[in-house]
């Protein structure tokens, strides 16, 4: 008896099978974080937290808990758009503003996040899931974790791993698509050299696309108003200090506090539902549709402009920055040794992040 009474006082006692296969997930997450290098720094804290949060007893979660503490920066939706200010302050606009048609690019990427919605929806899923199901499309964790979090926050540790996981897989994923739906002769187009952007202009476009856009989409104005400070920090060019600080040191506290955050949404009773499987295959069928969406809106400008654009670009309108353009440039290489797609897909690349936080404004407004 008193062997039980002392086995009671441990966790020992309370673990469940349930925990148990969490443990094995975090173990997983953590596996292709430090061994596959895929997104290690949001997915070491959510798979550590994986496991800390399904340790009984361990009290992480309560009213008062430590993580549940890191779960408000969420909650009250501070951390993802801190992580858009970051993003902003890192991010070059100037190839997308010496092409503002690779804008239409990052839009035309976006569409396998409707696509997700409405196959989510059909599946079952309520309108609020659906749209959180349906971000996943646009390869961007800071904006599906904000959605989630208002929409559907009982989602939050899937739909933010598969956020993750399939940004990590950008360059498995993304070059099978463009093969499928490209001719070796587009993709060896080579783009002529962009030209260089003014000073001036990268310091005023961060400002008129903010009242911009947030006039049309008001529910946005958190995440694309943070993106744009962040890059007026950048380009102003008089507040080094808040640049560097954006840069490094904030985006790194942001990003161990959001992993450990989510982290509290991931405890068996939540994560282990067999509509887990569901999510992740919906989010995985979106993501290809936002590659396909942009190489395919590409292919169409192509038909009536004199200036070919390689539709491989198109593709980078996912708003992985800047995985995705590094993705086009490796595989312009491949189809011609002259081509150097980088600049050119970073265009799309940004405005993809762009379009992906309108389409959780929209999301916010309309469900």
């Amino acid at each position: 008896m008193k062997a039980l009474e002392t086995l009671r006082e441990t966790g020992f006692y309370y673990l469940t099978p349930g925990q148990v296969v969490m443990f094995a997930i975090g173990f997983v997450l953590l596996y292709l974080a430090i061994k596959k290098k895929y997104e290690p720094y949001l997915l070491v804290p959510i798979g550590f937290g994986a496991i800390l949060v399904n340790l009984p007893l361990g009290n992480l979660i309560g009213d008062h808990g430590l993580l549940r503490i890191f779960y408000y920066g969420i909650e009250y939706e501070v951390l993802p758009p801190l992580t858009f200010m970051c993003i902003g302050a890192m991010t070059d606009f100037g190839p997308m503003i010496a092409n503002p048609r690779t804008v239409l690019l990052g839009a035309g990427a976006q569409f396998g996040i409707y696509i997700g919605f409405v196959i989510a929806y059909f599946l079952g899923f309520s309108l609020p899931e659906a749209a959180s199901i349906g971000s996943v499309g646009g390869a961007d964790g800071p904006t599906t974790i904000f959605l989630t979090n208002a929409k559907a926050p009982a989602l939050l540790g899937v739909t933010t791993v598969a956020a993750y996981s399939y940004m990590a897989l950008v360059p498995i994923i993304i070059p099978p698509v463009v093969k499928l739906l490209t001719s070796e002769s587009e993709r060896k187009i080579v783009m002529k050299q962009l030209r260089p952007v003014p000073k001036l202009e990268k310091i005023f476009f961060p400002m008129l696309t903010s009242i911009l856009v947030c006039l049309l989409v008001p529910t946005a104005t958190p995440l694309i108003g943070m993106f744009m400070i962040g890059n007026l920090f950048r380009e102003c060019g008089v507040v080094d200090r808040l640049t560097r600080v954006s840069q490094d040191d904030l985006m790194n506290i942001v990003t161990i506090l959001l992993g450990l955050g989510v982290s509290i949404k991931m405890t068996a009773e939540e994560f282990l539902q067999w509509k887990v499987l569901l999510i992740f295959g919906v989010g995985l069928i979106a993501f290809a549709f936002s590659v396909a969406g942009g190489v395919l809106l590409a292919k169409a400008m192509n038909l009536v402009s004199k200036e070919k654009i390689n539709p491989m670009i198109g593709a980078a309108g996912l708003s992985a920055v800047p995985m995705s353009a590094r993705v086009v440039q490796v595989m312009g290489q491949q189809a011609n040794p002259r081509n150097f797609l980088l600049m050119h897909a970073m265009g799309p690349n940004v405005a993809g992040v762009i379009g992906t936080a309108v389409a959780c404004g929209l999301f916010l407004m309309l469900v």
